[in-house]
Parts: C-alpha cells; structure tokens; sequence
C-alpha cells in the first residue's frame, strides 16, 4: 500500500519553498503527498525560529497531528530543529528531527515510519551548511516562490538565522535561469524571489566568497525568461538595494513596483546595538528614490519592538519616524528573546505590557498607511493576478503594487491576469474593481 505523506510549514516563503523540494523528493521516492490536515503516515514539520510564537505554534501543530493520527510517523526539519534539536526530539509524538543539511535527505532516514520512545537527532554543526540546495515552491497555481540565496553573514544581535541556516551562498545564476524556466512551462504567471538575504545573491555561489554575480545581474537576467508575466522581490536590505536596483525595476519589463524593506527601527540608537548596517538616513534615501521613480509602488516595511534598551523615547522616534515615511504598510514583530543572540543578554529588558502597546501602536499605524495607499490607488487602472480560492463567495488578487482586490468568486478567473480599474474600498478594507479584460497567456 502506498505511503502518504502531509506537510506543514511554518515561517517565510523560503521555508515553503523548501518545503516543496522536499515534498517532491519524497514522492519520487513513492509516497502519496495529501493536503494537511487529512490522515496520513507520515508528517513533515518544517519549522521557524524568529520569535517565540514560532516555537509555540510548532507544538501545537505536533498535538494537531496526534488527534488526527496518533500512529503517525512525525519527522521535523527547519531553523527550529537545527537550533534546538534535543528539545524537539523531547517532545512527545515526534519521531525524527533533521537538521539543516539532512532535511535535504530526509528520505534516507524514513526505511521504515515505526514510531519512536525517543525523537532521533540527525544534525550537524551549522559550519558545515556550506551547499546550496536550489528549490521552488508553486503555492496556489498563481505564483511560485523561487529561492536564489540561503544562509546570512551578517551579525545581527537578535537574530538567530546564521546559527540555523549557515553562511551566505547562492545558487548559480545559470541554475535560476533554467529553474525560472521550469516554472514558466507550468503556466504559472509570477515568481517570487526568495532567500535569507537576497540582496547578498552571488557570494558563494561557486563554492567561495567572491561574488560572481550581483543581484543586479540576477534580476536584469530573469527579466529576460520568456513566458513569466510578473516577478516580485521578496525582502531585501535597504544597504543592498542599489539605486541601479531601484531603476532596473522601474524601467523593466516583469518585475513589479513593490519593495519589502526591512526597517527594524526608526532610532539609530537602536539600530546601533541590533547591529543592522545602515542608519535612518540611508533607508530615508531609499524610500525617496523608490518614490521618485515609482510614485505608484507599494512599499512594504519590517518592524522590531520592544528590543532592549527602547525606551519610551525611542520607541517614539520609530513611531514618528514611520508616520511620516511614504510607506504602504507595516510588518511589526514583537521583540522576543531567542537563545545563543546577544540581544538576550542586554540590559534595558522592555516589560511585556509595553511590548504589548507599542505593538498595538504601530499595527494600528499600519492599517492608516495601507488604507491611504489603497485610496490613492482608486481611479487608477492596474493588471491583476487572481488566485485559487473561493473566500465567502469572492475572489481574490493582487494587482502589480500588491493591491488586494476582490471581485465575485468565478472560477474561470483562477490564474488570469486582467486589466481592471480600482473602484471602491469595501467593507473588509479590500478593494473593489470596475471594469475587467482579460491578457492572454504567453
């Protein structure tokens, strides 16, 4: 009888991606992949270390599997297993913990799915994650997430993501090429580019430190594949991002006008004892030439509170720094403190209450920029990609600039791109359109 095999995942785009690699591995090897949460023998966990909510969610993702089966056979892969593998392993129901150059083999550790007394622990010191592993991930038919970088060199005091992932490496620019190719054939209309520090692409990727390529040359060639549509760039430093980036992606044919930039906090004092490597007035610069460039472009922005040392003051200059910033919407994460980070030790430790608060402040700041962006974009005409799913009897997309739009769920839609205009904001904060037409696949 044919073995099955379900998985969850949890973190960042670059996770699912390697999550499909995985998955496609295993069914070459002959197992059945069936949509989590339904029965199957076997479960892959492939998990997030960034905050503390990642770990909780990851054993309540364990229980989840127990209830649904409690002979099942549960190995776990991802930054967490390679962080803390002893403790996963501890946890009642799992079976198998890899780290982070075993995930890619995990098939060799599943002869038979006999549950364990004990987790097993197959891991090795991060030192040797030094390969790249090229991968993809084709979400809901629409987009698929495209991993050209792993791995991260830079120190940041509350980051754990080095000690989980290794060191900066790229896949080949020929390689990317060939994989973007790939999914073209499958009649998917967008790429996301995904990794650690996309930004870093080209050090490692023939085996040493030199940068072979930059990203700039990365993207100037994936602007050339033939049959993608839209391509979309993750995450990227706001020390990486050249202006020459900034004005390929303005003048280019496929890569749309939306940046997702890491601020982490508006106080230099701040970014000082995170270690990040710029000051406000680089990421101030660069918001202005995206601006200048692209008045229409969707600017995405990740935020840390709480961190120590923030004090009320600080935290302000963040908050009122932000307010002013001509940004469309914010990413805000809770400061928590990871084990083996520097962070940890600092003094000036931020109460909950007040991590709490200032959370609260910025999301509701969040919500005002993106419902400002939203209404500046009414009136205007945009392409839009819809996705797969039927969400209470409507139908959703993206346009270009990463407006959400909705229309009434038709299933003819799935996967097409349309020229529409922008209506109205509805109800939900989501936008409603006017006018349809269709553009032909390649």
């Amino acid at each position: 009888m044919q073995r099955t095999v379900a998985f969850y995942t949890l973190g960042c785009k670059l996770n699912f991606a390697e999550t499909s690699t995985i998955a496609r591995e295993l069914e070459k090897e002959g197992f059945r992949k069936v949509p989590f949460p339904e029965r199957a023998d076997l479960y892959v966990i492939n998990t997030c270390s960034v905050t503390e909510n990642a770990d909780k969610k990851f054993r309540s993702v364990v229980r989840q599997v127990q209830r649904i089966n409690a002979e099942a056979y549960i190995a776990v892969v991802g930054c967490y297993a390679q962080l803390q593998p002893d403790e996963i392993a501890s946890i009642p129901g799992v079976d198998l913990v890899l780290g982070a150059t075993e995930k890619f083999k995990i098939g060799a550790y599943l002869e038979d799915l006999e549950k364990q007394e004990q987790g097993q622990v197959h891991s090795c010191e991060i030192s040797q994650a030094d390969f790249y592993v090229s991968s993809y991930a084709i979400g809901d038919r629409t987009r698929a997430f495209l991993k050209v970088q792993d791995g991260c060199d830079y120190k940041c005091t509350y980051c754990t993501i080095p000690l989980a992932r290794g060191i900066s490496r790229s896949d080949s620019l020929d390689n990317i090429l060939l994989k973007a190719g790939e999914i073209a054939g499958k009649g998917i209309r967008e790429i996301v580019l995904t990794g650690v520090n996309i930004g870093d692409y080209g050090k490692g990727e023939f085996g040493n430190k030199k940068h072979e390529h930059t990203f700039l040359e990365l993207i100037q060639g994936l602007d050339k594949v033939p049959g993608i549509e839209r391509l979309r760039i993750s995450s990227i430093e706001p020390n990486l991002l050249q202006n020459e980036i900034i004005d390929f992606v303005a003048a280019s044919r496929a890569f749309v006008p939306h940046f997702h930039i890491p601020l982490q906090s508006g106080s230099n004092a701040i970014l000082k004892a995170m270690r990040r490597r710029y000051l406000r007035e680089l990421y101030l610069e660069r918001v202005a030439r995206i601006r200048a460039v692209m008045p229409h472009a969707c600017i995405g922005v990740d935020v840390i509170v709480g961190f120590p040392g923030e004090t009320e003051a600080l935290f302000m200059e963040t908050y009122e720094f932000l307010h002013t910033l001509e940004v469309s919407y914010l990413h805000v994460f809770t400061y928590s403190e990871r084990p083996d980070t520097l962070a940890a030790s600092m003094a000036g430790v931020v109460g909950q209450e007040d991590r709490k608060k200032r959370s609260k402040m910025l999301r509701s700041l969040s919500a005002k920029k993106r419902r400002a962006f939203y209404t500046s974009q009414l009136g205007t005409q945009q392409t839009v990609l819809f996705e797969g799913e039927n969400k209470k009897g409507y139908i959703h997309g993206f346009t270009e600039n990463y407006v959400k739009v909705k229309t009434p769920w038709d299933p003819s839609l799935i996967n097409t791109l349309h020229r529409i205009r922008l209506e109205r904001i509805d109800a939900d904060g989501l936008v409603r359109i006017q006018t349809m037409e269709a553009i032909p696949a390649p």
